[in-house]
């Protein structure tokens, strides 16, 4: 049986709380690797949830325009957690676009915990991840976030 990556997770080790409003207290926010804490990361999970989707291209092509649009709303406003988040949506629409690409219903363990056979999902996803991809290395490459980023992470972590 493979692991999973859940395994051995400590809560109380980890960076986010749900019961933290992280625009009153932006200083309890951590950047994290990859999407960490990216439903977790209130109030910004509640502005951009709604607008997340990826089950056609055309739905891809909507929600990565919103969010990206709420990413550089952020950066003018000079909120870099709301940024960071939205980035973090961008880039999981991708992975999870990838996953239903990757295998049926988007499942990738049974209930035992063993590795469903890859390939065996929707390859029409893969557009979706595709257009989710580019949103979300455009927000990573725009310099403000950039430098936000980096500064963030000598700061608070």
């Amino acid at each position: 049986m493979q692991r999973r990556r859940s395994e051995g997770f400590e809560a109380r080790k980890y960076a986010w709380r749900a019961d933290v409003d992280y625009r009153a207290r932006p200083e309890a926010y951590r950047v994290g690797r990859g999407e960490q804490g990216v439903l977790i990361c209130e109030p910004y999970k509640g502005e951009i949830l709604p607008h997340w989707r990826f089950k056609t291209p055309d739905e891809a092509r909507e929600s990565s325009r919103a969010i990206a649009g709420l990413f550089r709303d952020y950066l003018a406003r000079g909120d870099f957690v709301g940024a960071d988040m939205a980035r973090k949506f961008l880039q999981m629409g991708f992975t999870r676009a990838r996953r239903y690409t990757n295998y049926k219903g988007g499942r990738k363990y049974a209930a035992d915990g063993t590795l469903f056979e890859r390939g065996t999902g929707d390859p029409a996803k893969a557009e979706s991840a595709a257009i989710f991809f580019e949103a979300w290395k455009a927000a990573e490459a725009d310099p403000d976030y950039a430098a936000r980023k980096a500064a963030w992470r000598r700061e608070r972590g």
